[in-house]
């Protein structure tokens, strides 16, 4: 720790466009009440419909909600979370923030050239997020020109000779990076990254980058798959349900219908968060009279309110007094069965138990001795446990050993491989976990690569490429030139919010492929190209007969995505004839690919992935069965291809960060009316937070001891690595957070985030561990000691 001269980050750029619209002048109407106890039922509804009739009309509307989710149908743009293998309610087989995302991707405002003339992209990005993504879908191309102060309509052949033009010149196909969001079809990650393969990188950074890596890693090094291994059915028969970091009642609110069923069926549920989260405290299912008229369930047997990134000593506290039950009661607490037939370092892994105090992980975790030794006991009697978590475990510097502890119970409870048992990363998107499955990863295996070289004739490149955060670090030192995105926010997405604006402004060319218009499109290289495409409701058809996309969901089902609404322009293409004509553009005839096959029809596409990628077998057969397929998972075949070739027992050190008496430890989250890095509205109805984003949740005696009040308007500030980051005219709201925590929203405060303060091994920004101090707003802060 040393003292040293901060360079400010505000929000500002030379070019007048602003990273995140900060208007320190101007706060909303802020409107706070008492923490909702029940989620979903009759308010639910009313804000669904309230969304999807206001976007696109009670016709459109309905006709796409009707389809939302059905077999054969549009799958959903919103989370992951999988659908019934059976019954699918025909009339609602979605959830209020499923219905605000196709609301959101179908409404029926359209921007055309007329905008882009009228509105400078300097203007444009002074407005929130939330009204760049009110304007509508974009409509046809349109191209910035260096210096330019607004995009003019460009022609998809002069956009593609353009892109050609920036990737030829480059000095190294490594000097492009090429971006994929958890929305793209399988169809299209594949034609993605065989194009970057062939054009000679594998930089292929994603949004899994940013969210479930931990994830892939700590399941990979410890069960060989870097998936989960559940399956619905498994959740209806678990007799625990391990909730940690996750908040489904707002990011993936039918998982609670999952919940609902696996109580019923006598299932333990135990919520492991910083704050308590209505969705997991009560629903009401508004599937169900009783649910719609309030007569809502009780989920959360326990809950445990950690304090932020204390999973870890939480998960080793718990182990710790297993063991001492397991001593106690031989053969009683423990599956040595399993662990003696299917697990390695058991020995090395019960040793470390023993060198922890108990005390020591009660203090780091912020959980009582007499509430572990509940729980305790409850695992103790229990055998088939569920883990599920995301982000709030994934991002943290210790978030691989944090999962590998999570790990590490299920495999003394032998609760892996076995119904109503195992491992379930819920992830954000609806195809994230499809288009690693495609190849979009900057690490790809020998055998992917191998594939590729039998299959299409050309040697792709071998060495690894870059992620999300070294490719921001390499556009920003003039390493990479070229940024492409397909599809998603890449801006508002990503950590150190100035610090990737101005890699984005180093780069010669960016081009964003993209349904609606977003603050990445507005924060640009000196040339910038933004392409309109189909989304998943729009009807795709090539000579006459319809297409139809396919995606993988959180528990490896692939099925297929048809549109069923008409396009509102003529002018978009979909994603994979977007790839194919600038593969044909920029290889020219050094292509070995018959990207013309492609444009033909998507089967030839699911034929090449059969031919390419493992566990495809009979894809387009397969893919055309109501309700999809499985792909093949060796932890539910108790089969774990690690290098020892059994489940791993992990040994981790508890690592807490240290906190000064001025600092907090921030977490970012999202709002009710939110998903991803889209804003559908001002409302965290949930948590009693109306019409204002700008807001820091802390507790009670934090605020005091820090000299402020309720609703006191301050500034933030994160001092990592010497740069004072500022996020400007916050309102400080007191709630039920630990001591040293508080919570903001994401994306305001990801300009707090630095760019190395990262997830080890996984390289995750660390955006739920984010040190920081706060001041008056319009004090000038102190110099103080740079935190880490």
């Amino acid at each position: 720790m040393m003292k040293t001269d901060k360079k400010e980050a505000s929000g500002s750029e030379d070019n007048g466009a602003s990273v995140h619209a900060e208007n320190p002048e101007t706060l909303n109407n802020l409107k706070v009440n008492t923490p909702k106890e029940v989620a979903a039922g009759f308010p639910a509804v009313v804000s669904a419909m309230k969304h999807v009739f206001g976007e696109m009309g009670p016709g459109r509307g309905m006709k796409a909600l009707l389809n939302l989710n059905q077999k054969g149908g549009i799958d959903c743009p919103s989370c992951a979370w999988p659908d019934p293998d059976g019954h699918r309610s025909a009339i609602a087989e979605y959830c209020e923030n499923g219905a605000k995302a196709i609301a959101d991707e179908a409404t029926t405002k359209v921007l055309h050239a007329g905008f882009f003339a009228k509105h400078s992209i300097a203007a444009l990005s002074g407005l929130d997020d939330f009204h760049i993504g009110k304007k509508g879908r974009l409509g046809e191309p349109v191209y910035r020109r260096e210096n330019a102060t607004h995009y003019e309509p460009v022609s998809w052949e002069e956009a593609f000779r353009i892109i050609a033009r920036h990737l030829q010149s480059l000095d190294s196909p490594d000097e492009a990076t090429f971006y994929t969001s958890g929305r793209t079809s399988n169809e299209a990650a594949f034609l993605y990254q065989l194009f970057a393969r062939e054009y000679g990188t594998n930089n292929l950074p994603d949004c899994s980058n940013m969210c479930h890596e931990s994830s892939g890693v700590a399941l990979g090094e410890s069960l060989g798959i870097g998936k989960g291994s559940v399956t619905l059915e498994d959740l209806y028969r678990a007799e625990v349900i391990i909730i940690a970091g996750q908040n489904p009642g707002t990011n993936h609110p039918r998982m609670l219908s999952a919940l609902e069923k696996a109580k019923r069926n006598g299932c333990i549920i135990i919520a492991v968060n910083p704050l308590p989260e209505t969705g997991l405290i009560a629903f009401d299912n508004p599937q169900e009279v009783k649910g719609m008229l309030g007569m809502g369930k009780k989920l959360s047997d326990v809950f445990l309110q950690v304090k932020i990134n204390g999973d870890l000593p939480l998960m080793k506290a718990l182990m710790k007094l297993m063991l001492e039950q397991e001593r106690q009661h031989p053969g009683t607490v423990f599956d040595h069965d399993f662990i003696r037939e299917h697990t390695s370092e058991y020995d090395e892994f019960i040793e470390s138990l023993d060198k922890h105090s108990l005390e020591e992980l009660s203090e780091a975790c912020g959980i009582g001795l007499e509430q572990l030794r509940e729980v305790a006991g409850i695992l103790c009697k229990k055998n088939n446990i569920i883990t599920c978590w995301a982000m709030g475990l994934t991002q943290h510097k210790n978030s691989v050993d944090t999962i590998k502890e999570f790990v590490n119970l299920l495999l003394l409870k032998g609760s892996i491989g076995k119904p109503g048992a195992g491992t379930c990363p819920v992830r954000g998107h609806s195809n994230v976990q499809g288009d690693r499955t495609m190849g979009i990863f900057e690490q790809p295996s020998q055998e992917l690569l191998d594939s590729i070289a039998r299959n299409f004739g050309f040697h792709p490149p071998q060495h690894h490429g870059f992620d999300v955060v070294n490719s921001i670090k390499a556009m920003h030192d003039g390493r990479v030139k070229v940024f492409m995105g397909m599809g998603g926010n890449f801006l508002s997405a990503t950590p150190d919010t100035l610090y990737t604006a101005q890699a984005l402004q180093q780069c010669r060319l960016t081009v964003q492929v993209s349904t609606k218009l977003n603050r990445s499109h507005l924060i640009t290289g000196k040339e910038a190209l933004i392409l309109p495409t189909f989304g998943r409701s729009d009807i795709h058809e090539v000579g006459g007969e319809k297409q139809f996309v396919s995606c993988e969901n959180s528990m490896g089902v692939v099925q297929m995505s048809q549109g069923r609404l008409q396009p509102v322009s003529t002018h978009l293409r979909s994603e994979t004839a977007i790839i194919c004509h600038l593969a044909k553009a920029v290889l020219g005839n050094r292509s070995k690919v018959n990207w013309d096959r492609f444009l033909d029809h998507n089967d030839h596409i699911r034929d090449a992935i059969e031919a390419t990628i493992p566990g495809f077998e009979q894809y387009n057969k397969r893919v055309r069965e109501p309700g999809g397929f499985y792909l093949p998972n060796s932890a539910r075949e108790k089969r774990f291809p690690t290098d020892t070739l059994k489940a791993r027992f992990h040994v981790s050190d508890v690592e807490m960060v240290h906190l000064e008496d001025d600092e907090l430890l921030m977490m970012t989250i999202r709002s009710h009316d939110q998903f991803n890095t889209t804003v559908y509205g001002l409302e965290d109805r949930y948590r009693g937070i109306h019409n204002e984003r700008r807001i820091i949740l802390m507790n009670t005696k934090d605020i005091e001891k820090l000299g402020y009040r309720d609703r006191d308007v301050v500034d933030l500030y994160n001092d990592q690595g010497g740069t004072a980051r500022v996020a400007r005219k916050f309102v400080i709201i007191a709630y039920n957070i630990p001591e040293k925590c508080c919570a903001t929203y994401f994306p305001e405060a990801n300009v707090l985030v630095p760019i190395g303060t990262v997830a080890d091994q996984s390289n995750t920004p660390a955006s739920k561990s984010v040190v920081l101090r706060i001041k008056k707003h319009g004090d000038v802060p102190k110099k103080s000691t740079a935190a880490g």
